[in-house]
This record gives structure tokens, C-alpha cells and sequence, in this order.
């Protein structure tokens, strides 16, 4: 009766686990498709090379060797360890123990030992984590915009990372001494344990429990189990919530990334299509009428709210880390400027996400305007100007996100939408209107200078 107890909190708890991570798939997929359509579906072989090299392969991870191994131990454990996770489900589930022993045999040694190996190295990485974020004076931990939940996000998940490491540890350690207390014959009442496994790693924190009770044993292995898997699952639930949804979001965040030449900008199609006539010589030319009687919505020029930048620009949003690497390359912020190009990717996260929490509460009323922008309530033009365009920070993220394409749109939405720009690009378009160049000077005159060369030769 007390096994069947235990599968059936067992399976209420995975069941609403489950249940709340989808929900909130739906709320994030949900989010991100309110942005503007893009077609990324071009040139699927450079996509999946991509993905590879930069998701899975963390190619841009090691250009920081020291945080980018260390990046690399959690991210190996972190996959890996999940195959000891799928047999801790199996056994929830139908109250066994370490089923998968009997059908890999010696195999099954072989990973728990690697398993416990991995859990110590992502244990460790995660405590010097934690002292770099804390303690160490690292500049890009200490941006404005770190203050607060950011930085009590980052600090939760490595504490809960560090305690589901040691209580799959202490599980084992637990579970060895059991297992040899069977052998030796002084443990008669063998409850589920078998003679299963390998522990290298655990066999160091044996001796904390060495003088238990047999049923001090099966309390500190059946506790550490279940904080470890209920640990997981809560884990699940938090995830879509934090920075660290880019566990699930690189992936295809890489996958979607922009392949086009590095520095190259995009055209607005509405705007080349007014040129291409306006160049093409026919003064009678006129731009196709949009079929039907409705009118066409007139098209917004760059983005002034999340919704008007593209679903791929709203992924990124979500998939950003929140590492800094992109700040810390910044040229504009290293010289004391305000622009964070972190910044910019967690302000376009929390205004979509208020957004779509606007839609949650107004299902009644499809008018969900709250009088707000990205662009002003969140992100302000002095941010913007700010940026020289160099890219250094798409280069740096190790997962190609774009700050600078958020960046450009909104400049489009001040000069093209709001006419404001700053005194000098305002100076330069009116030199290229009214001289054909960027400069202050007639088409005519540029070219004086020339004729004292030609007078000396």
C-alpha cells in the first residue's frame, strides 16, 4: 500500500509538472508568433551545420576558456545525467528501483560511475559560478540591469544545481552502503536494493551516513531521491520563467540564425520598392494597388513596440542568456555610454512578455493597448544613437543573437516614423539630399581640390 501511495504522488507530481511546463510553451510560442513573419527556411544544410557547431558543439562558448569549459561540464551533465533521470521516472512510475541494471549488465556500472564523475564536475563548476557572479569583481555581472531578479535568478539556479548534485550523490552513497550491507549478510530486510552500480564519486560521502541505522539508510536514499527528482521537476516549471530557457530556445535559436554576410543590412521592401520606381525612369509608374476593396493597413516603418519586430527577434529575446558577453565587447558601453546591448535583449523580453499577458487578462476585449512602447517606456533613444553598428556583439553571443537588428529597427522607427534624429545624422541627410553626398560641399566643388595637384605637376 505504501508503494502504490508513493506512485500515485509520484505520478501526480510528474503529471502537473508537465502540465505547467506545456502551459507555459504555449504562452511563450504564443508570444514570440506575435511578432512579424520572416522566412528563415532557406539553406537547411548551413542551418543544421550551425546548429551544430554553436548549440551543440559550443564553438563560441571556449573563445573564454575558463567559463566556456566549465560552461561545457554543465552542459554535458546536464544531458547525460538525464539518462539516470529517465530510470529515477520509470521507477516512480512503477515502484521500482534501478531497473535498467538487469537488461546493461556491466554497462550499467560503467554510467552510473561516469554519471557521478559528471555530477561532481557540474557541482564544482557550479560553486565557482557562484563565486565569479558574487564575489569576483567581473564588470559584466555588474551592469544596471543585473541588479535584482536578474541576479537572483542566475544565484537560484546554480544553488538548486549544486543541491540536486550532492542529494544524487548522497542517493548513491546511501544506496552503496545498503547494497553492502546485504552482501556482508547484517541486513536481512533487503527492501528494493540490489547489488547495481558503480560509485567512485559517492563513496567519498559514505562515511557521513556509515553509522545510520538500516532505516536511517532507506531514510537518507528514499529523501535524497525524491528531493532530486521533485527538484527536477520543479526545475522544469521554473525554467520557461528564467534566463535559462536557453537550454531549450539555442537550438533552434541557432538553427534560425541570420547566414547572410556579416555588417550586411537588410531593405526594408516597402522603401525599395518606392525607389525601384523612382529609379526606372517612368514618371507614370505607380505602386500595385493591393487587391480587393479593403484597404491594406499602411506599413510600419522599423519597429517603436515588440510586436512590430519579428518573430525570430522575440526567439532571441527568450533565448538570451543573460551572460554579458555582448556588453562586455561593447565599444559604446565601454566608453561609459548608457546602450547595454543585454539590456536591449532583456527590455524586448519583458515588454513582449507584458504584452502577452495584457492578451491573457483581456479575452473579452480584443483591445489590449496599454500606452506603452518598447521603444521610449523601455528602451530610450539616447540607447539607441549610441550605437556605433559594429556588431561585435552578434559576434560575441554564443548563441547569434542580434541586439544590433533590434537596435537598427527602432532607429528606423525615430527618423522614418518620428523624423528625430541627433544634429549631425539630421546635418548628413540633408547634405546627401541637397548635395548628393554626405558632406557639405556641391558636387560641383568637391573635386577643387584636385586642381592644385594638377597646377604642381
Amino acid at each position: 500500500m505504501t508503494h502504490f501511495v508513493g506512485q500515485l504522488i509520484f505520478a501526480l507530481l510528474l503529471g502537473t509538472a508537465g502540465f505547467l511546463f506545456g502551459k507555459r510553451i504555449l504562452q511563450i510560442r504564443r508570444n514570440i508568433n506575435l511578432g512579424r513573419d520572416i522566412d528563415l527556411s532557406d539553406r537547411k544544410s548551413e542551418r543544421w551545420a550551425t546548429m551544430a557547431r554553436v548549440a551543440m558543439g559550443q564553438s563560441k562558448m571556449v573563445v573564454r576558456p575558463v567559463a566556456g569549459i566549465m560552461h561545457i561540464v554543465i552542459y554535458a551533465g546536464f544531458i547525460l545525467i538525464n539518462i539516470e533521470v529517465l530510470e529515477i521516472l520509470v521507477d516512480g512510475l512503477f515502484g521500482t528501483h534501478r531497473v535498467f541494471a538487469p537488461f546493461l549488465g556491466g554497462l550499467y556500472g560503467f554510467l552510473i560511475g561516469t554519471f557521478e564523475w559528471l555530477a561532481l564536475g557540474v557541482l564544482v563548476a557550479c560553486v565557482v559560478f557562484l563565486v565569479r557572479r558574487n564575489i569576483l569583481p567581473i564588470a559584466r555581472f555588474r551592469s544596471p540591469e543585473m541588479k535584482g531578479w536578474p541576479k537572483n535568478d542566475a544565484n537560484i539556479i546554480l544553488a538548486v544545481e549544486v543541491l540536486l548534485m550532492f542529494a544524487f550523490l548522497s542517493m548513491n552513497a546511501a544506496d552503496s552502503i545498503a547494497q553492502a550491507r546485504i552482501l556482508e549478510g547484517v541486513w536481512t530486510d533487503a527492501h528494493h536494493y540490489i547489488n547495481a552500480g558503480s560509485f567512485p564519486v559517492s563513496q567519498w560521502l559514505a562515511p557521513l551516513y556509515a553509522g545510520l541505522s538500516d532505516a536511517g539508510i532507506v531514510a537518507v536514499e528514499r529523501g535524497a531521491w525524491w528531493f532530486h527528482i521533485v527538484g527536477i521537476l520543479a526545475f522544469l516549471v521554473y525554467v520557461p520563467y528564467s534566463k535559462h530557457f536557453h537550454i531549450f530556445l539555442a537550438f533552434p535559436n541557432t538553427w534560425y540564425s541570420d547566414l547572410t554576410p556579416s555588417g550586411s543590412l537588410d531593405n526594408m521592401a516597402s522603401v525599395k520598392k518606392e525607389v525601384d520606381l523612382m529609379m526606372s525612369g517612368d514618371p507614370f509608374a505607380a505602386p500595385a494597388e493591393p487587391a480587393g476593396d479593403v484597404p491594406a493597413e499602411p506599413a510600419r516603418f522599423g519597429a517603436k513596440d515588440a510586436t512590430d519586430l519579428t518573430w525570430k527577434q522575440l526567439m532571441e529575446a527568450y533565448s538570451c542568456t543573460e551572460c554579458g558577453r555582448c556588453t562586455s565587447v561593447c565599444p559604446a558601453n565601454a566608453t561609459g555610454k548608457l546602450l547595454s546591448p543585454r539590456k536591449i535583449m532583456m527590455d524586448t523580453r519583458d515588454r513582449i512578455e507584458e504584452i502577452g499577458k495584457a492578451k491573457d487578462a483581456s479575452t473579452d476585449h480584443p483591445d489590449t493597448a496599454d500606452g506603452k512602447t518598447l521603444l521610449g517606456d523601455y528602451i530610450s533613444e539616447e540607447e539607441l544613437w549610441a550605437c556605433t553598428s559594429c556588431q561585435a556583439c552578434v559576434d560575441a553571443c554564443p548563441i547569434n543573437i542580434s541586439p544590433m537588428g533590434i537596435i537598427l529597427d527602432m532607429r528606423r522607427s525615430l527618423i522614418m516614423e518620428d523624423s528625430k534624429a541627433p544634429e549631425p545624422i539630421t546635418a548628413m541627410f540633408n547634405n546627401v539630399e541637397n548635395n548628393g553626398a554626405p558632406w557639405a560641399f556641391p558636387a560641383a566643388d568637391r573635386g577643387k581640390w584636385t586642381d592644385e595637384l594638377s597646377s604642381e605637376s
